[in-house]
C-alpha cells in the first residue's frame, strides 16, 4: 500500500470516526433533538463493532499448517 493510499485510508477512518462520536453524543446530550441519521449512524457503529473479524492466509484456509517465522532474539528461541 502507498503512502497516498494510507493518507486516504487513515482520513476515511478518522472521518467516519468522528461522524459516529458526533452521532452518540448528540444522542446521550440532546436525544430530543436527535434523528432518524443519527440514530441510524450510532446503531451501525455499535453493531459493525460487534461483528466478528477473522484474518487468515489462503494457506490456512485450505488447511495447510502455516508456521509463523521465528523472530531473532525473542524469548524462547534457541539460536
Amino acid at each position: 500500500m502507498t503512502a497516498a493510499a494510507m493518507a486516504v485510508a487513515a482520513v476515511a477512518a478518522l472521518a467516519a470516526g468522528g461522524l459516529w462520536w458526533w452521532a452518540v453524543l448528540r444522542l446521550v446530550v440532546a436525544p430530543e433533538h436527535t434523528g432518524v441519521l443519527e440514530g441510524a449512524v450510532a446503531a451501525s457503529g455499535w453493531g459493525l463493532s460487534l461483528l466478528p473479524v477473522h484474518v487468515a492466509s489462503r494457506a490456512s484456509r485450505r488447511g495447510e499448517a502455516v508456521r509463523a517465522p521465528d523472530r531473532a532474539g525473542s524469548p524462547g528461541t534457541s539460536r
